[in-house]
């Protein structure tokens, strides 16, 4: 049984981070260490100053020689030192220490954590503002293993002691969160904020793990970061663990193919393979070095006013089963987009699309707020090493198939449509499937949730069995029966 005792929740007001770190110190039962590198001993700084310490910190250190830093915590492969292996790393170390060093016996109703960080905070010509990776490890109960959450953090302020400062407020933030905001992991999360400015300091990446935490689903997390401002890019793997933009994107070349996945269907699928063909069969392009982004936008998940959890994480759940890397973000313009891909690679950048995304692209009223207008949007898009491959799009009514060809854009945009699709910057796709043209995601999602049949068919292998298997969007066995009971009473 828990000797833990949770934080209270009717507080009217934000606690100051002073409070936190006395609340934290003046509890009997919580004992740990803190190993800061590359910003100071910022977090237990404020642990200090509060006052009762001696009952709480246990060690603080930082090892800011790399030599001191290896012989402690070993050489990294990459031998790197702000990296999410280095904090692991140093986490893992300070709490066997914890547990080689105290006894048990003699402290029975102590719970352990251990807080790290690793950063590089800006550099001096202020070219490069930095960024870094926090963590802490902890129990809430002496008798159950540890508990684990790490996230990444990019500054955003211009001088070196406002960026330590506010690291060590966000360490005060993340300890106080993990002891008593750990049954409520969303506010968990708003609390990191708690205090701090969000123009201070983005947090791109978070990762919860551990007994506790065993039912939250890091995907959803990462969405609550978009959600609540926090940054405007997250990623997530097929294994559903997030996973840092940066790394990932860093000098490599991207592919990135928008849509709704509502639920992934066969024109998706099709619009991958063929765009992946063209974009691997460029000079600058190395197969090896490519990434390749399934994106979905925060608007489009808020399509119907409110974001649905459950609706998020059955698009997820389903991209995951099909092995791809999932981006959420909140570029509604694709400039934007390749604005941030740009942040991290100068390889060239592809962008797959259907006709009716393209016409959207070349429409004014997406750059008004802009001083340039469409022109500057589109400076910034194409400026980059980019190029666009577009699927072609079917009129139902006359049959009529559109591609960059015959696209009608407004009569002020077809010089500069002209411009951009003579110099090779959009390519159609013209090997598509012909039968997959009459095929709509949104449709697909109407008859799964009216269970109705033949859908199926609209999808790629395997992708209906998935859906059926965990209910995704809706599914339910029983409606289909019934509904199938109805129809045969119907035609009987």
């Amino acid at each position: 049984m828990s000797i833990f005792l949770k934080g209270d929740t009717n507080l009217e007001t934000v606690p100051t981070f002073k409070q936190k770190a006395l609340r934290i110190n003046l509890n009997p039962n919580i004992y740990g260490t803190f190993a800061e590198i590359g910003a100071g001993q910022e977090t237990v700084r404020h642990f200090f100053r509060a006052g009762g310490s001696s009952q709480t910190i246990a060690k603080a250190m930082s090892a800011y020689d790399k030599d001191f830093s290896d012989d402690i915590y070993g050489i990294e492969p990459d031998k790197r030192y702000v990296t999410e292996s280095r904090l692991k790393r140093m986490l893992t170390h300070e709490i066997r220490l914890m547990e080689d060093r105290l006894s048990r016996q003699k402290h029975p109703d102590k719970v352990f954590f251990t807080y790290a960080n690793t950063v590089t905070t800006i550099d001096f010509a202020k070219k490069f503002k930095g960024h870094g990776w926090v963590g802490i490890k902890f129990q809430l109960d002496p008798l159950e293993d540890y508990n684990e959450i790490i996230l990444h953090v990019r500054f955003k302020q211009n001088d070196s002691r406002l960026q330590q400062e506010t690291l060590g407020m966000l360490g005060v933030n993340l300890i106080y969160g993990a002891f008593y905001l750990n049954d409520s992991p969303k506010d968990l999360l708003k609390s990191f904020y708690d205090n701090i400015d969000k123009d201070t300091i983005e947090i791109d990446m978070v990762n919860f793990s551990g007994s506790r935490f065993m039912y939250v689903d890091n995907r959803l997390m990462s969405l609550h970061l978009i959600k609540n401002g926090m940054t405007d890019a997250v990623m997530f793997g097929p294994d559903g663990n997030n996973l840092l933009p940066a790394q990932v994107l860093y000098k490599k070349n991207i592919l990135a193919l928008r849509g709704s996945y509502r639920p992934v269907t066969k024109v998706n699928m099709d619009i991958y393979e063929k765009s992946k063909e063209l974009f691997l069969s460029e000079n600058k392009v190395s197969e090896k070095n490519t990434k390749i982004i399934f994106e979905i936008t925060l608007a489009n998940l808020r399509a119907e006013g409110k974001i649905n959890e459950r609706d998020f994480l059955d698009r997820a759940e389903l991209l995951c089963s099909l092995g791809q890397t999932v981006m959420i973000t909140n570029f509604q313009e694709y400039y934007k987009l390749v604005d941030y891909f740009a942040e991290f690679t100068k390889a060239r950048m592809g962008l797959a699309m259907g006709v009716f995304n393209l016409i959207q692209i070349f429409d004014e009223k997406y750059y008004r707020e802009m001083s340039g207008g469409i022109l500057e949007a589109f400076g910034k898009l194409f400026y980059k090493d980019l190029k666009i491959y577009l699927y072609p799009l079917k009129d139902l009514e006359t049959g009529e198939i559109f591609t960059s060809k015959d696209l009608k854009v407004h009569p002020r945009m077809k010089e500069l449509y002209k411009y951009f699709k003579y110099n090779g910057r959009i390519m159609d796709i013209d090997n598509y499937n012909p039968d997959y043209l009459e095929v709509f995601s949104r449709k697909v999602f109407k008859m799964i949730g009216s269970g109705d049949t033949g859908w199926e068919d609209m999808l790629p292998e395997g992708v209906a069995e998935v859906i059926k298997e965990q209910r995704l969007f809706g599914y339910s066995q029983r409606r289909f029966n019934r509904k199938q009971g109805i129809n045969k009473k119907a035609n009987s």
